[in-house]
């Protein structure tokens, strides 16, 4: 998710400060992606430089300025709305570059790698779950669409890692079998020449 697409739309509602933004967006993901008050101000700072926000009025007491959405800025957040997400443009997924490491690294257990991710995937899918339990369809509409996205994300990793761990089994054991193979072979032409006199 974009922070600031995040921001635009928490415009949408109504003029904010820097300090009102950063708690309305963690209210809203359910501070499952929280922020500090410093990367709000400076998307702030690009927004506004880029034409989609504009400062209202003077600082208050404290040396807080208050934000608006302007007509640019509205456009640029409903075509955001309006855009499907790329799988492409999807950050990179760092669980699938380490195992995929992992498979060409010599020394490292896969296997174990894998069963170690999945312990970890399986208790924050309990606790995914646990929070869900205690969540209001009504008040918590907003934080429940995050937190299901993140059980189902949950879900179909662990049935990922399953289908790694059946990959990975069978992978060592075609490594197995061609080494046993090339030992046979070995031995074969180890005993040929044996047998007619040659030393190897």
């Amino acid at each position: 998710m974009s922070i600031k697409h995040g921001l635009l739309a928490l415009l949408e509602r109504g003029p904010m400060y820097g300090y009102q933004l950063r708690a309305e967006f963690e209210s809203s993901t359910g501070a499952t992606w929280p922020l500090n008050v410093g990367q709000v101000y400076t998307t702030l700072t690009r927004l506004e430089r880029d034409g989609l926000v504009r400062a209202e009025g003077d600082p208050d007491t404290e040396g807080r300025r208050v934000y608006a959405v302007t007509d640019t800025g509205r456009v640029e957040v409903m075509t955001w709305f309006s855009t499907p997400v790329s799988v492409r443009e999807r950050p990179r997924d760092e669980l699938a570059i380490k195992l995929a490491m992992a498979v060409t690294t010599p020394g490292v257990e896969v296997a174990q790698v894998v069963q170690t991710q999945r312990s970890s995937t399986l208790r924050a899918l309990q606790e995914l779950t646990r929070l869900k339990t205690h969540a209001d369809e009504d008040t918590d509409a907003a934080w429940l669409l995050v937190l299901e996205s993140m059980i189902f994300s949950a879900e179909a990793e662990v049935r990922w890692l399953d289908h790694c761990e059946t990959k990975v089994a069978r992978l060592a054991e075609r490594r197995r079998d061609q080494d046993s193979k090339e030992q046979t072979e070995a031995t074969v032409v180890e005993d040929g020449a044996q047998d007619t006199g040659v030393r190897r």
